[in-house]
Parts: C-alpha cells; structure tokens; sequence
C-alpha cells in the first residue's frame, strides 16, 4: 500500500501508477447481495441452473456494475492519505464494460492517478482504473474514476 502524507505528496504522483490489488472471487454471495440491493434479478446473474444450461458462459455472471462498485474497496487498498478528513467518490467519466466477469472469476485492479486539480479546499483527482480478470488477456472493465479528497 501507499501511503501519502497529504494531497500535495499524493498530487506529485499524477501520471503515475499507484499499484495493483490482490484478485479477488466474485462468489454467488456477492453477486446476489448486489441484485438484492439493485433489483436487478435477471436469470444471467442468479439462477446458476438456467445459466449453466442457456449462458454462454455456462455459469451466472457477475453485474456489470458490480464490478464497478468494487472500485472504492480495491482503491483503499492501494493507497491512504494521511491528511485527508473526507473522500467523496464523485463519479466517472467514462466507462467501459469490455468482458464478462463469470462467478468464480478472480479479478484484481490496477490503478494510476490520471489528473489532480484543486477544488475548492481540496482536489478532485481522476484515476484510470482496470479490472483485469485472471488468466484473460481482455480486462472486464475499465473505468476513470472521479474522487473529491479534502484535508
């Protein structure tokens, strides 16, 4: 993990990477915790029969957002601020789902900080994030993230 004294320490970093995760399995549990939550129930994700008899990927397949909304985990991580008082994952600026993430899949994420800018007491930083799946040359997503940090 990194470790920052403040937003100035992490700002000097732009342009560079800031590490990759350990994989991690996305189970059955977790995909179906997110469709409770989301109401998205479609058979692809939960009903592991029907997608092993009628998917593609002959298993269920995690959401595609999911995956994005593992971001904030895999990011805490890689680095910490040691100032920073609040961080607020603002969004993104582009998204792009670019293979499926089927259940039992490890994936892990690699990270690099894109552009800091000052905003208002703190910064806004855009960091390029993929979600590489192992033992897939195709990533499963790859996201820039938006992140307001404060001191």
């Amino acid at each position: 993990m990194n470790t920052f004294i403040d937003l100035a320490h992490f700002a000097a970093h732009t342009g560079q990477s800031l590490g990759e995760t350990n994989y991690l399995t996305i189970t059955q549990e977790m995909v179906d915790l997110f469709a409770q939550a989301t109401g998205d129930n479609q058979w692809i994700h939960t009903d592991p029969e029907r997608a092993t008899r009628e998917s593609p990927y002959k298993s269920p397949i995690a959401h595609g957002f999911l995956t994005l909304s593992l971001a904030p985990k895999l990011l805490a991580e890689l680095y910490r601020i040691e100032s920073v008082t609040m961080g607020i994952n603002y969004g993104a600026n582009k998204i792009r789902f670019a293979n499926a993430v089927p259940v039992g899949s490890r994936l892990r994420m690699k990270a690099s900080l894109q552009q800091v800018e000052p905003q208002g007491t703190g910064i806004r930083a855009v960091i390029d994030c993929i979600f590489e799946l192992e033992n897939s040359p195709k990533p499963a997503c790859i996201a820039e993230l938006i992140i307001l940090l404060f001191d």
